[in-house]
């Protein structure tokens, strides 16, 4: 397979999850400089050295691969030690130059086409701007410790050195379960024609915000977890960036929030 050099703006991070190879593992998602979508998986995001770690909206520069056990066209193996961090891209301007960026994606407003693009040409990366969000539903996970096997996992490699062979290796350092589930239930279009859909939320942001609640407010950690994905963010002009899986393409994830101000209306006077 070539290796490309390839700059990409980052839109997405996973939670991450326990890998028998890597460790943990993240889904990065991002745009090239064309506006194509792209994945990156596997990514150690945690494990690897802070010279290689990056935001999302940051630009970045690394090479990359075509994946080869993974045929979704979007999906690409990057090579870990070359990522170079460059400029992130503010939110200023009323979200002026990130929605400049993200102009040549083309978002969809129903679902069900995403699923007729993916039977069509196999795609498995899209933007969704549903109607409304109708709710959030949170469901505990049947355990919400690690099983020892995901456990060996976690731990697995750091107690070999590291996974890169720096002299600087990172401590070992567990990766906290989420001990609930996070769904969404929104609908894409209007009145009679509308449909509900459910999807599960995998976005690192949200993993994070969890614990932000948990640590702040403890018992009171719904009310305002719920807050955020139920009120504030559904309020502003959200967009939901859509992944399927691997080994289940026709089960789809989100795997991050968008979610830019609404543009003002300049009313003309005549």
């Amino acid at each position: 397979m070539a290796v490309n050099d390839v700059r990409i703006l980052i839109l997405c991070k996973t939670y991450p999850s326990p890998s028998g190879r890597y460790t943990e593992t993240t889904c990065v998602a991002g745009m090239d400089e064309s506006g194509r979508l792209v994945r990156l998986f596997p990514v150690p995001f945690r494990l690897i050295a802070k010279d290689h770690q990056f935001k999302k909206w940051q630009w970045i520069k690394a090479k990359v691969e075509k994946a080869k056990k993974d045929h979704r066209p979007e999906s690409f193996t990057i090579k870990v030690d070359t990522i170079d961090g460059g400029e992130v891209v503010l939110p200023g301007n009323g979200w002026a130059e990130r929605r400049r960026l993200l102009s040549p994606i083309k978002v969809y407003c129903d679902f069900l086409d995403i699923e007729a693009a993916r039977q069509a040409t196999n795609q498995s990366l899209a933007l969704l701007k549903p109607a409304r969000i109708i709710g959030l539903e949170i469901e505990p996970v049947s355990d919400p410790e690690w099983t020892e096997e995901e456990l060996a996992k976690l731990v697995q490699e750091q107690k070999q050195g590291g996974l890169f062979d720096d002299d600087d290796k990172p401590s070992i350092k567990t990766l906290r379960k989420l001990p609930f589930d996070f769904y969404y239930r929104y609908e894409c279009g209007e009145g009679a024609t509308a449909k509900t859909f459910r999807h599960k939320l995998v976005d690192w942001e949200v993993g994070a915000l969890y614990w932000n609640c948990h640590h702040s407010h403890r018992a009171d950690w719904e009310r305002h977890f719920r807050e955020q994905l139920e009120k504030e963010i559904p309020e502003k002009d959200l967009m939901l960036l859509m992944g399927n899986q691997h080994r289940f393409q026709d089960q789809w994830l989100i795997i991050s929030l968008i979610y830019p101000p609404h543009q003002m209306q300049t009313e003309l006077a005549f």
